[in-house]
């Protein structure tokens, strides 16, 4: 089966730096994949690449059959994301933003109207539909920004921290959708720092260090690899970070005025 993502040799500079190297991966349809590593890894720019954000890079990226270098974009109306640090436009109703989403996705406004308000009650929103999303919680945004990347029903949904401030039980309802997406045939590319979220969502888990990939497996084989327990075990062992107990009482001796 064709793979819906295939990265092949993928290179990244930025300056002087190189930040991905030589990334190859194959995402096949139906996969939830949790990319994960420490901050600076290459874990939002490999994403933004596929994204089509970022460009002038090496070697090659096909999203759903279509090398993305081609300058062709219809690939982009197949998938779907949810970007850790997102700009949403506060000055609008979720009715105006979500309709106004779907319509950039080539839904008529009526489809897309009914679609989001069934979608703003399901998430426990409904009631905010028509109110401007300044007004808005952390979490009611976070859910707006969900439900604007599911609206167009993509093949390819790209999370990246998706939960951030968002309620215990609604957190239980999207962990379900997602696996209810996964049996659909969708693919998720998952990227968090909670690991336990991670370690329970993921079919595979990509761990990626220092521009490249360290591991790539379902969490068993990654716990044959390691030798080791959890998830954040697991990524301790292969980044090499295991100074964190220490780190945190030199912390706590600092804040208690301890030399």
């Amino acid at each position: 089966m064709e793979p819906v993502i295939r990265i092949k040799n993928l290179r990244k500079f930025f300056g002087d730096k190189m930040v991905l190297k030589d990334i190859n991966l194959e995402v096949h349809k139906g996969e939830i994949i949790g990319y994960i590593g420490p901050n600076g890894a290459g874990k939002s720019t490999t994403v933004k690449i596929m994204l089509g954000l970022i460009g002038e890079y090496e070697g090659q990226v096909n999203i759903l059959g279509q090398d993305i270098s081609s300058g062709d974009i219809n690939y982009k109306s197949r998938i779907g994301y949810v970007p850790e640090i997102a700009e949403i436009y506060e000055n609008l109703t979720a009715r105006e933003y979500l309709t106004f989403i779907g319509e950039l996705y080539g839904m008529d406004y009526e489809v897309a109207d009914k679609k989001a308000e069934k979608l703003m009650e399901l998430f426990g929103i409904q009631n905010v539909y028509d109110a401007r999303i300044s007004s808005y919680s952390k979490g009611m945004k976070q859910k707006t920004l969900i439900i604007s990347a599911l609206i167009n029903d993509p093949d390819i949904l790209f999370l990246d921290e998706p939960l951030s401030g968002i309620d215990a039980n609604s957190v239980m309802v999207f962990k379900e959708v997602l696996a209810e997406l996964a049996r659909n045939g969708k693919t998720i590319f998952y990227s968090s720092h909670i690991m336990e979220v991670v370690e329970k969502l993921s079919s595979r888990i990509v761990l990626i260090n220092n521009g490249e990939i360290a591991a790539d497996g379902n969490i068993e084989e990654l716990r044959e690899k390691s030798l080791e327990g959890s998830l954040e075990e697991i990524f301790n062992n292969l980044t090499g970070f295991n100074d964190h107990q220490e780190i945190a009482k030199e912390i706590v001796a600092t804040i208690k005025g301890v030399e």
